[in-house]
């Protein structure tokens, strides 16, 4: 029969597990379970990567007794919904309001109940999300259209790889290929259009951007091994992604049209209104509760008018940084307000910012023989990223979020 030591120690694991799989970065997971560990009289040393998960615990009166643990994990996209619920019964473990055998339970229920939005809600809102990003990439109406069709595909390309467990690695070159044909396929026989630009806003949900400057601000915050991890995978899934592309351009290079003069410019009502209602598709994405909404657009839109009047001022550097610097002071203002986690409103609002676009043209340029755009274009990503990820820390020195996550 298991001890009180046992539970506790399996507790422990457990909910390190849960916050890894639902898209905690390390920094945040690790502080978190540290602080968890020390309210119930142990001393934890947590060591994460996106891959492994290594706990030692031990009495905080003592060396004995020091327990290792070992679990190879996936981690996973972020779940806003179940990191809020993870948090309170978290809170409510360490003020003591909650026995551990209910948060132990609470967690397991929490962990395998369904994702809040049914999947074709999600499969909808990717492909809207990837028709706004379009818009805000300068298209037309037409290339917007076709990207939110190209997107609805990809998406539930993407639910169907989850739901068959399909064999890792084969859905990014397979969605590559197919935006890219897609929208050669579109432009030659059914309106003419932008192709290259319609294969990225098809792509925009999946490129590693995200993931790229989580990494930067895991090395940043002296979590080498967590953000080394993510930064290869990072660039693991946008070759995989960029070759499906490549292979796509390459097979049908005999539908690629002339080029043609530039379609009509959407108003400018129609660019802010794609800023305003693409954060909503990001929180569906990131399954966060419709009462959220209003911060996570109030976050995201401030954010991403920030970078664009400064950048146009000091460039696109000192703008990305100066939208970064407002999402996080937003969102950790919401978190001291209202004693969430803070990754609820920074997660959509970042996303609007990552300079995953810049990779894929990086390397589109670079498949297209344009070494000099491809190598400055890469250049220009990394700079955007650590600046984004300077933005982030600074934030945390002007507003210090409430809670951990």
């Amino acid at each position: 029969m298991e001890n009180s030591t046992d539970r506790l120690h399996q507790f422990m694991l457990d909910a390190a597990v849960f916050l890894h799989r639902f898209g905690t970065p390390s920094h945040r997971l690790e502080r978190v379970m540290e602080k968890v560990a020390t309210s119930q009289g142990l001393r934890g040393i947590f060591l994460y990567t996106p891959t492994a998960l290594i706990v030692s615990l031990t009495p905080l009166d003592g060396e004995r007794d020091e327990a290792t643990y070992l679990r190879q994990i996936d981690s996973g996209p972020v779940d806003a919904d179940k990191l809020i619920r993870f948090d309170e019964v978290l809170g409510n473990l360490e003020r003591g309001e909650q026995s551990l055998a209910d948060a132990a339970q609470q967690m397991a229920v929490i962990g395998a109940s369904q994702p809040l939005y049914p999947w074709p809600v999600a499969v909808l809102a990717c492909a809207v999300s990837c028709g706004l990003v379009a818009l805000l990439f300068g298209g037309s109406m037409v290339e917007s259209a076709a990207a939110a069709s190209i997107g609805l595909v990809v998406a539930f390309l993407e639910y169907l790889h989850g739901r068959r467990k399909w064999q890792r690695g084969f859905l990014e070159p397979l969605i590559g290929f197919l935006a890219a044909v897609g929208s050669l396929a579109i432009a030659r026989w059914i309106t003419p259009m932008n192709d290259r630009l319609v294969t990225l806003a098809a792509l925009i949900v999946f490129l590693p951007g995200l993931q790229l400057t989580v990494g930067l601000t895991e090395l940043a915050m002296g979590h080498l091994s967590a953000g080394a991890a993510r930064l290869a995978g990072a660039g693991s899934t946008l070759l995989t992604l960029i070759i499906g592309v490549a292979i796509g351009w390459q097979i049908a290079e005999p539908w690629q049209t002339l080029p043609i003069q530039p379609l009509p410019v959407p108003p400018i009502w129609s660019l802010w209104a794609a800023v305003i209602v693409a954060p909503i598709t990001f929180a569906i994405v990131f399954r966060a509760r419709w009462p959220l909404w209003p911060v996570i657009i109030a976050v995201a839109v401030s954010g991403y008018a920030t970078s664009r009047l400064i950048g146009d001022v000091w460039g696109l550097e000192v703008g990305a940084f100066a939208g970064a610097l407002i999402v996080g002071c937003g969102s950790n203002l919401y978190a001291r307000l209202r004693d969430r986690p803070a990754l609820v409103p920074l997660t959509p609002g970042m996303i609007v910012l990552v300079p995953g676009s810049l990779g894929y043209r990086s390397l589109a340029a670079m498949l297209e023989r344009d070494t000099v755009a491809g190598v400055e274009l890469a250049f220009s990503m990394l700079i955007v990223a650590m600046a984004l990820v300077g933005g982030i820390l600074m934030s945390s020195a002007v507003i210090s979020p409430k809670r951990i996550l």
